[in-house]
């Protein structure tokens, strides 16, 4: 699914966006953080702003893309967060996850 596929690579570049300098950068001028950052972001919108208007033209409504968007970003920070910044998935965060999940089902059942 398109919308699916453009939202993972959002919140990719969104999370490297947002926690990048967290590992490694954390000697760098602030204002040199928020301009790198600025400049992921950029690449991040541009494939959140058509994963958004592919979904609604595709009959999603703004709350599930939320919540898609939502549930997604749980799961591409959890794999950023071990893999990037070595910290260890804790059974808080599957509990957190399975919350979010829960409600994804919640506004993607018996969809009107």
């Amino acid at each position: 699914m398109p919308t699916i596929a453009l939202l993972i690579l959002s919140n990719i570049f969104m999370t490297v966006a947002w926690y990048w300098h967290l590992k490694g950068g954390m000697n760098k001028p602030i204002l040199a953080v928020v301009l790198i950052s600025w400049g992921i972001a950029l690449v991040e919108y541009c494939f959140a702003v058509p994963a958004n208007r592919l979904g609604y033209a595709n009959g999603w409504s703004g709350a599930q893309l939320k919540i898609a968007q939502e549930a997604i970003t749980l799961t591409v920070f959890a794999g950023f967060m071990v893999a990037v910044l070595g910290e260890p998935l804790h059974w808080r965060h599957l509990a957190a996850f399975a919350c979010i999940m829960a409600a994804v089902a919640f506004l993607f059942w018996g969809k009107p």
